[in-house]
């Protein structure tokens, strides 16, 4: 750990809005040097004006990713704290209505993006010799739930990179971290929606029927899922995984994670399959 007065820095992605704009008010009241990242400018210059340290970041832009972290270095004198890879968004539809480039813009954002971020800040981390890498999984990380198979596949694979990373890094100061929401107010179904529309045609699909009524869902503002939580509920636990001597590998978040999580150890597969075909 440094030994400096500095505050600790942290990179955050996906702060326009929901969980990433909470977590970088957040640790920057708790006296954090946040520098709060965000796809487009426009809301860049929102969090500046909000007095965040921003830059813009576009995980689907390899030019972008290397440019911030370039840049967030430089302002650090090369001692960054933490990352917390959380800018992702949900790709709805079938399996089987999902092409190829569908499937590979999800993992895109949600999955390269983050590796390549993650990749780019851990030779820093390693020089100083100690660091923290948390990475905003999902309940949807270690259970599937119809029609929402690209995010599952996409948090399924951060799920397992970030094991791997654990195990690789285990004899250094440097920690991984899963944090595992469950429903979490953000503006995650508003841009679920339009990736549906973008790529999805309800037409020329054996669901349409059922596409109605989970466009219907989508299209619903405010809270539609039982226990959804404020996304200062995932602040906590990113507290917890910056500022434990020994951070947990893994952080449940809302009431259906922990039952997800708990049912899913105990129950043989086909019954697990029955409860989650009623979700």
């Amino acid at each position: 750990m440094s030994t400096t007065t500095e505050p600790k820095s942290i990179l955050i992605t996906g702060c326009s809005s929901g969980i990433g704009l909470c977590v970088a008010d957040g640790l920057k009241k708790r006296g954090y040097r946040v520098f709060a990242t965000a796809r487009h400018q426009d809301d860049v210059n929102l969090l500046i004006k909000q007095g965040h340290e921003s830059l813009q970041l576009d995980l689907d832009d390899s030019h972008s990713i290397q440019a911030a972290v370039t840049e967030i270095l430089h302002r650090t004198d090369n001692r960054l704290y933490a990352l917390f890879n959380n800018g992702a968004y949900g790709q709805p539809g079938a399996v089987e209505d999902l092409d190829r480039v569908t499937l590979r813009r999800q993992f895109e954002t949600n999955v390269f993006g983050w590796h390549e971020l993650t990749r780019l800040v851990l030779p820093s981390m390693r020089q100083q010799g100690y660091g923290r890498i948390l990475q905003n999984s999902s309940v949807l990380g270690f259970v599937a739930l119809k029609y929402r198979g690209a995010y599952n596949a996409s948090k399924f694979a951060i799920e397992g990179l970030t094991d791997t990373l654990r195990l690789e890094f285990r004899n250094t100061d440097i920690h991984f971290s899963l944090i595992e929401p469950g429903p979490i107010e953000s503006r995650f179904r508003a841009n679920a929606l339009k990736a549906f529309r973008k790529n999805i045609d309800p037409q020329a699909s054996a669901h349409r029927d059922i596409y109605k009524a989970l466009v219907d869902k989508l299209e619903t503002e405010g809270p539609v899922v039982p226990f959804t939580l404020k996304a200062d509920a995932v602040l906590d636990k990113v507290i917890h995984a910056l500022e434990a001597r020994r951070p947990k590998p893994r952080y449940y978040v809302t009431f259906p994670t922990y039952l997800f999580g708990y049912l899913k150890r105990i129950l043989p597969i086909r019954a697990m399959d029955s409860i989650l075909n009623k979700v």
